[in-house]
């Protein structure tokens, strides 16, 4: 994965860098990333917050999710394009949109979580570890 990830939003008004790379990516099925991407699966590049810049007109949504954690997603407040999160449970972290990566080949996911709640249209086998929730264990 490279030394340093940039992405923009569809109007390109909002991007971010995350200086240092990627330190994992993988792919969440979970009802809240479905819905907040608009498709079947979210798939998180995991970033330093040391090295998290963003520009631009972003607005923020904060929600709980299941485990009761606070996610709170940015999006391009002109274009509505999902840019990253942040979940409090995780400091230190900066969850991007591998979507709006500006190279989207530069991260290579390492697992599926919430396979479980995948829609049937959106199964993808890509050799990955799958999880039906997600493990206690991450490597993050």
């Amino acid at each position: 994965m490279s030394d340093a990830l940039t992405g923009r939003c569809l109007c390109g008004r909002s991007s971010f860098t995350g200086e240092g790379g990627a330190q994992f990516a993988g792919h969440c099925h979970c009802v809240d990333c479905r819905k907040a991407s608009g498709a079947g699966r979210c798939t998180h590049v995991v970033v330093s917050e040391a090295g998290f810049r963003a520009d631009g007109p972003i607005r923020r949504f904060d929600k709980a999710a299941d485990s009761g954690s606070i996610v709170t997603r940015a999006f391009c407040e002109i274009c509505g394009s999902p840019l990253y999160s942040t979940n409090d449970r995780m400091p230190g972290m900066v969850f991007l949109r591998a979507g709006a990566l500006d190279d989207p080949d530069a991260v290579t996911p390492a697992m599926t979580v919430y396979a479980s709640r995948a829609p049937a249209w959106d199964r993808a086998d890509d050799g990955v570890p799958r999880f039906d929730v997600m493990p206690t264990d991450m490597p993050v």
